[in-house]
């Protein structure tokens, strides 16, 4: 190294340059190519559904009952003569692209988004705060967060949206709860390491402020693990809403929840009519998979170059 070389270091990579080294990962790694074209697959439909379908999600053909895939309609009716390509399609908009509020009003990001994404943001704070300052405050959050994780899940997820009622923000509020104590408990232990390290020390002699080392020293160095675990809960949040769905605690009819189109197309399956619950329950497997495996992917990737 030169003097010049030593008088001026080299300048931190700009954004530019850590995305496209993202992307080269990404593109490295056969699993999470896999994943991330089911995903997207979902994602280009879901925002494009006023072109990849002619039909409403509520339009209903009393003279098309139950019937299945054909050129008029692509996988079938269900046991109402709603389209049921439609159906997925909006519902995928729905967990990705949108969240319904009022009949004329949603709210960007989808229901599931919006659930794990109010999650990271309540589940990091808490395990900054308590991997960081340790000591009783740590004691009190981890205990109450264990005290939450002994429910069993499914029966949590019933709890709160039976004390609340269904609807798209108490689902939000739901995915959101569920998720916050292993969100918690990642980030405490990926603090409890990071806290220890030198450039930490320095910001304490410097002064700097509780909220900077938390949200600027530590949690940009743990953020790796942080956002391939939320692609984990994703799609836990996505198999949630279609297991509520399926109980009756999911978004409210007519909407085009995948939960629900299961459970009531099963009613027909032994009928010779499985087109209803078929569809609804691959899309609901399909997407999960693929944030799955985007995931494992990265997470493959991100350890072979460490």
């Amino acid at each position: 190294m030169t003097v010049r070389e030593e008088a001026f270091p080299s300048a931190k990579p700009s954004f530019g340059e850590r995305l496209r080294d993202s992307l080269l990962i990404l593109w490295r790694s056969k699993t999470a190519m896999v994943g991330l074209t089911i995903v997207m697959f979902w994602v280009v439909v879901a925002l494009l559904a006023p072109v990849v379908t002619k039909y409403s999600p509520t339009e209903q053909d009393w003279q098309a009952q139950n019937q299945g895939p054909s050129a008029k309609h692509w996988l079938g009716t269900d046991d109402a003569g709603r389209d049921i390509w439609s159906r997925l399609v909006y519902g995928a908009q729905v967990i990705l692209i949108r969240t319904p509020v009022t009949d004329k009003f949603s709210l960007p990001i989808g229901t599931a988004v919006w659930g794990v994404l109010l999650g990271l943001v309540v589940g990091s704070t808490l395990g900054l705060v308590g991997g960081y300052l340790g000591g009783w405050i740590d004691e009190v959050i981890m205990r109450l967060l264990d005290a939450m994780m002994a429910f069993p899940v499914i029966l949590l997820y019933m709890i709160i949206i039976a004390a609340v009622g269904p609807s798209a923000i108490n689902v939000v509020l739901a995915i959101a709860i569920v998720g916050t104590p292993g969100i918690a408990r990642l980030v405490r232990s990926l603090t409890l390491d990071i806290r220890t390290r030198e450039y930490i020390r320095a910001a304490e002699v410097r002064g700097e402020k509780l909220w900077y080392i938390l949200f600027v020293e530590i949690l940009p160095n743990a953020s790796g693990p942080i956002l391939i675990d939320a692609m984990l809960r994703l799609g836990y949040a996505i198999f949630a809403m279609g297991t509520l769905g399926f109980l009756g605690l999911g978004l409210p009819p007519p909407s085009p929840d995948w939960g629900s189109m299961v459970a009531k197309g099963r009613r027909f399956i032994l009928a010779g009519s499985p087109w209803a619950a078929l569809w609804p329950a691959v899309a609901i497997a399909s997407l999960v998979v693929g944030l799955n495996l985007l995931a494992d992917g990265l997470r493959e990737e991100t350890q072979r170059y460490r």
